[in-house]
This record gives C-alpha cells, sequence and structure tokens, in this order.
C-alpha cells in the first residue's frame, strides 16, 4: 500500500508543477482536466503525509525509551501510545480513500417506486416512500421532479412513481435503498384492526450520459394518447401523454404529467437512458464476484432489504441487521443514520476484499 501512495504522491507533485507551467495556465481545459485530477488526490495526499509525519513521530519516540533520565521515558511512552492509535487510525483512513470508487456515485439518480403484493395497502405505502424520499432529499438540498406517476383508486396511493433527484453524491446516497420494502400495519380499510404485511419495490437507477447509451431512433415505438389524472378523469384536450417502447429489450416508459407533448417524450427517453444503462451494468456485474456486486450496489432487487412495522415503531434493515425504533422520524426523511450505516458496512465488505 506505501509503495502505491508513494506513486500517487509523485504523480500529486506532478500536478503541482504542471499547474504553474505559463503553457498549461494558458490552456483552459488541459488545465481544468489537470486541476481536477490534483483535486481528486489532495485527500489522499494529505492523509499520507500525515500518516508519514506519525510514522517519524513514532520513530523519534522509540528512540527517546532508551533515554537514562525516567521522566523522558514517560513521556514517550505515552506519547507513543497516542502516536500509535493516530497511525492505525489513518491507515484505514487510507485503505478507505484507495477503494476503487463507482464512477456512478456523484450522478443524478431516476427513483423508482411500484406498489407490491398487498393491493390498495402497498400503493399507500409507496405513496409513504415517495413521501420519505422526497423529505430526505429536501434535508440534502436536492432538486427533485417527478417524471412519471400512475395513481391507484381514490385513496391517495401509487401504483408506480417515477423521481428524477439532482444533487452531489445522490447515487452514492441511495444506491443502497434498491430492493424489496416491507410494510406492517393495520391498513385504513381494515374493520377487524389486522395486521397486513405488504411490499413496494424500490429502484435506484443513475442518470445516464447521453455518451454512455445510445438509442437508435429505429428501435423506438412512440405512442401518444390523452392524459388522465387521479382517479382517471381526464386532465387533457391533447394527446400530450407519450409512452415510448424499446423494441430490442421490450422495455415501456410512459410519461404524461407535462402538458407538452415534447416534454413528456423528453423526460421519457432519460428514464429509458437510465434503464438501458442499468441492464448494461447488471449483465456486467453478473459476471464479476460477489463482493464487487455489493460495491457497485447491484445486488438482486427481488431481495427483501427493509420492513417497516408500525405497531413497534420499528424499522429493520435485514442486510446489515439494523434495527432503529424512531419509524415516524425516518417515514419524515431522516433515513441518514440507516444510509450512514449502510455506507460503512459495504465500505467495511470492501475492504475484506483487498
Amino acid at each position: 500500500m506505501l509503495d502505491k501512495l508513494k506513486e500517487i504522491e509523485k504523480r500529486y507533485d506532478e500536478l503541482e508543477a504542471l499547474l504553474s507551467e505559463q503553457s498549461i495556465m494558458g490552456n483552459f481545459s488541459r488545465y481544468q482536466r489537470y486541476a481536477k485530477e490534483h483535486s481528486d488526490l489532495s485527500e489522499v495526499i494529505e492523509t499520507f503525509r500525515d500518516h508519514e509525519k506519525t510514522r517519524d513521530q513514532i520513530d523519534e519516540n522509540q528512540t527517546l525509551l532508551n533515554e537514562a533520565d525516567p521522566e523522558i521515558r514517560a513521556l514517550a511512552s505515552e506519547e507513543l501510545a497516542q502516536l500509535d492509535e493516530k497511525r492505525v487510525m489513518l491507515e484505514r483512513r487510507l485503505k478507505l480513500l484507495l477503494l476503487p470508487k463507482d464512477p456512478n456515485d456523484e450522478r443524478n439518480v431516476f427513483l423508482e417506486i411500484r406498489a407490491g403484493t398487498g393491493g390498495e395497502e402497498a400503493a399507500l405505502f409507496a405513496a409513504d416512500l415517495f413521501r420519505m424520499y422526497s423529505m430526505y432529499a429536501e434535508r440534502c438540498g436536492w432538486k427533485t421532479e417527478i417524471i412519471s406517476t400512475s395513481w391507484s383508486g381514490g385513496m391517495g396511493g401509487f401504483k408506480e412513481v417515477i423521481v428524477q433527484m439532482e444533487g452531489l453524491g445522490a447515487y452514492s446516497k441511495l444506491k443502497y435503498e434498491s430492493g424489496v420494502h416491507r410494510v406492517q400495519r393495520v391498513p385504513v380499510t381494515e374493520a377487524q384492526g389486522r395486521i397486513h404485511t405488504s411490499a413496494v419495490t424500490v429502484a435506484v437507477l443513475p442518470e445516464a450520459e447521453d455518451v454512455e447509451v445510445t438509442i437508435d431512433p429505429n428501435e423506438l415505438r412512440v405512442d401518444v394518447y390523452r392524459s388522465t389524472g387521479h382517479g382517471g378523469q381526464s386532465v387533457n384536450t391533447t394527446d400530450s401523454a407519450v409512452r415510448i417502447t424499446h423494441l430490442p429489450t421490450g422495455m415501456v416508459v410512459t410519461c404524461q404529467d407535462e402538458k407538452s407533448q415534447h416534454k413528456n417524450k423528453a423526460k421519457a427517453l432519460k428514464v429509458l437512458k437510465a434503464r438501458l444503462l442499468d441492464q448494461v451494468e447488471a449483465e456486467q456485474a453478473a459476471e464479476i464476484s460477489e463482493t464487487r456486486k455489493k460495491q457497485v450496489g447491484s445486488g438482486d432487487r427481488s431481495q427483501r432489504i427493509r420492513t417497516y412495522n408500525f405497531p413497534q415503531g420499528r424499522v429493520t434493515d435485514h442486510r446489515i441487521g439494523l434495527t432503529l425504533y424512531n419509524l415516524n422520524d425516518i417515514l419524515d426523511g431522516n433515513i441518514e443514520p440507516i444510509v450512514e450505516a449502510l455506507m460503512t458496512h459495504y465500505q467495511a465488505e470492501a475492504l475484506k476484499g483487498l
């Protein structure tokens, strides 16, 4: 690891020299590229240099243990314990910084929430999860935009809702939310007070760049129709809703939330690109190790990942055995403790792979 860090430090020093050259400063695109690389390496280099300084201090204090003066030996021994603790902490930090980065981590996301087993109760919980993630996005300062909604009956639930979330690190925060979310509670329609179990599926897709996913217009079937609103009533007198079918894969995306057919088509194409990118990455991930799958957050979405138990006021994430008894707070968007625990867990798993 130290050899690798010395190579990185050499590159960091080269970049500092390049950034001070007049020829580079006069070339904006090259300067920007070098400045970004320099910035990306700065944290690991600062940590590495702190680690090297700590090791030098440890060597100095070990020398002082041979001093004749007992007070100097005692002080050196005390400081050695503190320095060794710091060294261990810095080495762990360096290992984390050297982990392969998920290239999607800084991307915006498409969050897709779909009602599963449980009928109307599942649709109502889908609406609860939509509210939870929307409030979390607000806490993070992200911009949210509803792409598509499909209502269920007249109780305010969703069969499906797709929302785009734009913000720094959105995918890194939400990628572990993909999977089946189970709810246990007494439905509002339950006369005898029995607890029902329902399920909602969440999918988190990184937004695709145009250069990554190329769609041949000849492989698309675009249908337009009249938008319908909550409860099925018509909300538009023109054919502004759009349904796009990707013929090679059979993927279908619909969008009707905008009054403009052009805007609905643009939104639907964005979602289609994200789904196609996700499919490609899932196929690639299937060919590599389970550890790597966890690192890129491409695990099996059919797996039940979390249970929300209303009678007990409890939320349990089954992947890491985390249980919290603040259900209402979590549904109000305070999911950061769960997000952080998941990120820490998968970082630890990745470190084992090193």
